[in-house]
């Protein structure tokens, strides 16, 4: 199901003075001991210099709500495009002619793109301007959609379902984007994120019932269909409702060549594609096939050499980062995105493991499956509006303590020894509703905080991040779940890991695996709970407007307040 995702849109970041080729104001805090209540007085010194003040919209109230519709759309898009595919996915090995050992690429070619064009789309965003690259990708993920379900055989589908990542790629992050520079700290803004952090778990739903029923009545090629109609019809809201950008970075003064780093780009994109393509085939192939470490190794490898890429360019000035390293000084920005990527990783693995219980072990129809996770949406849209009100009043540990927790419970009631004919409202109801609400309590306050802590500037940058670490959870996650859980069934049945082959029908090792695999996903969950104890207890309220003082300044990279700055 799922896949949360966040982004940017455009302040104006004023005139900094020109050190470097390219003049990126950032905010980030580096002191490890600056938390959430430092990010009220940053958002104090925002809402000055943002062109609507805390307590005003910078729209009409109608056109706000559109806004945020239109931008949420994308992230209601990407979840209920990949689950409704997850639904019609046998149909479509069938017709296809694609081997069950194949089919999971299908999916995979999307999310391989998505993850690993991210930053680089966040940084285009951010330089080229948010709107201009939320509305090509939305387009573009229009029009290949259309496209997909003609394509006579497996290698031009996959390929296709490869280019629709490159579209949510570019618009969920923009999306993130948009939002953060449009709305200055206050309700509004709170309203927008938790919004858009209700379109992932909608579209999930709805992605389900999409495919459930399409599968049930009429032919698997209409979920494409319907799919890119609604991306067209995101695509012509973009164009009317998102206002232009008063400034970009490239309308700052720096050439093309000066503010894209390619290199960067190269470096981070292949490393990500060869970590999740060997996390995705390790399942597959088997982990001691010897070219999935190898190809780790080299990933691991790709993703040091960007980092140390990237240091070297905010040292010197030559160019702009693709990512600024400096701004992950602050321990608690850093446990963040770790936080965000186990969050991610426990949440999607409840899920996937829920559809496994349901439709492999207990031999659910998909329309009976689809109707088990349709409360994830009505008490997400319910979420959306609680969150909202708790952003501004509540401390944010607080929140995403809770949240960590309700997913935690959620894996749990699945993993413990409960009887599979246990009646579904004893446990899969109350689990389907704790799981969501974690989810949205989580996802806004993360993006929210992400947000704040970064520089109008790099908000698509921002989103792009967030959800690139979502997507790595994700995969490592889950590939980690599929080894335990295939272990357990291979013991359990007595034979070698290679040949414990799939999920059946009420058998006890079958049940026993994907226990297993939850009781993982709860690990996660506490261990997501522990990072927000430690390094986010005592923290602020992140979505009050300004005013609430801070004891310790903020500090900033790669601005003024910067020493590295400074010394340029």
């Amino acid at each position: 199901m799922s896949g949360m995702e966040p982004d940017g849109s455009d302040f104006d970041p004023t005139r900094q003075e020109k050190t470097t080729a390219v003049s990126l104001p950032a905010p980030y805090p580096t002191s490890d001991e600056t938390d959430v209540s430092d990010m009220a007085e940053a958002a104090t010194e925002e809402t000055n210099q943002h062109p609507a003040s805390g307590s005003e919209l910078p729209f009409s109230k109608a056109r706000c709500i559109a806004l945020v519709a239109t931008l949420s759309g994308a992230s209601f898009l990407n979840a209920l495009g990949g689950q409704a595919v997850v639904i019609i996915l046998p149909t479509i090995g069938r017709d296809l002619g694609v081997p069950d050992s194949r089919l999971q690429w299908i999916l995979s070619s999307y999310f391989l793109t998505f993850g690993c064009f991210l930053l680089f789309w966040g940084r285009v965003a951010d330089i080229y301007g948010k709107r201009k690259i939320f509305i090509l990708g939305s387009g573009w993920l229009a029009v290949t959609m259309l496209v997909n379900p003609y394509l006579p055989n497996e290698i031009a589908f996959d390929l296709f379902r490869g280019l629709q990542g490159l579209g949510a790629a570019a618009n969920v992050p923009t999306a993130i984007g948009i939002l953060g520079t449009t709305f200055p700290p206050g309700k509004a803004k709170n309203y927008a994120f938790s919004c858009y952090a209700a379109g992932a778990p909608l579209g999930a739903v709805f992605g389900n019932l999409l495919g459930g029923i399409i599968a049930q009545y009429t032919s698997w090629k209409w979920v494409f269909v319907v799919v890119a109609l609604m991306a067209a019809a995101i695509t012509a809201a973009a164009i009317f409702i998102i206002p232009p950008q008063k400034h970009t970075l490239r309308e700052e003064g720096a050439s093309v060549a000066a503010s894209i780093d390619w290199l960067g780009a190269v470096l981070i994109t292949s490393g990500l594609l060869a970590l999740l393509f060997a996390l995705t085939e390790g399942n597959v192939v088997g982990w001691r096939t010897p070219w999935i470490p190898a190809l780790i190794v080299v990933s691991v490898i790709l993703v040091a050499l960007f980092v140390l890429w990237q240091r070297h360019l905010e040292r010197t000035g030559k160019r702009a980062p693709i990512v600024k390293v400096s701004m992950f000084s602050s321990m608690q920005f850093s446990a963040a995105m770790v936080i965000m990527a186990i969050f991610f990783s426990s949440f999607n693995g409840f899920l996937v493991y829920a559809t496994f219980f349901y439709q492999d072990f207990q031999g659910l129809s998909t329309l009976d499956t689809t109707l088990r996770f349709l409360p994830t949406g009505l008490s997400g849209c319910i979420t959306a509006a609680i969150v909202s009100q708790l952003l501004a009043r509540v401390p944010t540990y607080v929140m995403l303590a809770v949240g960590n927790a309700c997913i935690s419970i959620a894996a749990l009631l699945f993993a413990v020894p409960i009887p599979p004919d246990t009646i579904y409202w004893a446990y899969g109801f109350p689990a389907m509703i704790i799981s969501v609400f974690g989810a949205d309590t989580t996802w806004p306050c993360l993006i929210l905080f992400t947000s704040h802590s970064l520089p109008q500037a790099d908000q698509a940058l921002g989103g792009a991040l967030v959800n690139a670490m979502g997507q790595v959870g994700r995969a490592i996650g889950l590939a980690v779940a599929t080894v335990i859980q295939t272990a357990v069934m291979a013991k359990e049945r007595g034979i070698s890991v290679e040949h414990a082959g799939p999920v059946k029908e009420w058998e006890l090792a079958s049940l026993l695996g994907l226990r297993a695999a939850e009781w993982w996903n709860f690990a996660l969950g506490i261990a997501a709970l522990a990072l927000v104890l430690v390094f986010f207890r005592g923290s602020g309220i992140i979505g009050k407007a300004g005013g609430q003082k801070s004891e310790r300044p903020v500090q900033t990279v790669g601005g003024r307040d910067d020493p590295e700055s400074q010394k340029e």
